[in-house]
């Protein structure tokens, strides 16, 4: 149950290790992170790259927490490669997501995080393991995987909405979310999709 499957493990390491060289490389922050694209500081390779930075230890933590927790289930499923997929795509629609919403905004901060590609990753679980049971940790209520998540994106839109914790990503969290949703129903060929794959 706790050994980690490759994907998930490579992962994990190499947002570890690039946590660690945030703090040693000076300006690696800045030219890795994903800027707004009217900021003068945005590059194509930040739509992944940003993906692999954090702004702290537990911000970190919670995002490779979650990544074991529903990852390595999904990547025992499908293979190493799907998972990778699966979590790249979500973290280019949380980019795109979040690029949108800053043009939107006039928003001149940049992002870091995984969160996009967890979002994507808890969606996709809720989709291939709809019984099971998450307890959160506010409420500390079992409820089936489908419910936190839809709970949890309901969350995500309200405080994107209005505004609230500021300095969170919320509508990068919800692109992850829709990205993910839509390539799994895309795999399964159910609507808006053809046939499956």
């Amino acid at each position: 149950m706790f050994a980690l499957p490759p994907a998930v493990q490579a992962l994990i390491i190499t947002n570890v290790l690039v946590f660690l060289a945030q703090g040693l490389a000076e300006g690696l922050t800045g030219t890795l992170a994903l800027w707004p694209l009217g900021s003068g500081a945005f590059w194509p390779w930040q739509l992944v790259t940003y993906a692999f930075l954090h702004g702290s230890v537990s911000h970190l933590a919670f995002n490779m927490f979650g990544l074991w927790m529903f990852g390595a289930d999904l990547e025992r499923v499908w293979g190493p490669r799907r998972l990778l997929t699966l979590y790249a795509v979500s973290v280019l629609g949380a980019a795109a997501a979040q690029l949108a919403v800053a043009a939107l905004r006039g928003s001149v901060y940049p992002t870091v995080g995984a969160s996009g590609g967890l979002f994507g990753i808890l969606v996709a679980f809720a989709m291939v393991f709809p019984t099971r049971k998450i307890i959160p940790l506010i409420p500390p209520i079992p409820m089936p995987a489908p419910v936190f998540v839809a709970l949890y994106g309901a969350l995500e839109l309200l405080f994107g909405v209005t505004g609230s914790f500021e300095g969170v990503a919320h509508f990068a969290h919800l692109g992850g979310l829709v990205a993910g949703w839509l390539l799994v129903r895309y795999w399964r060929g159910q609507p808006p999709f053809g046939r499956r794959r």
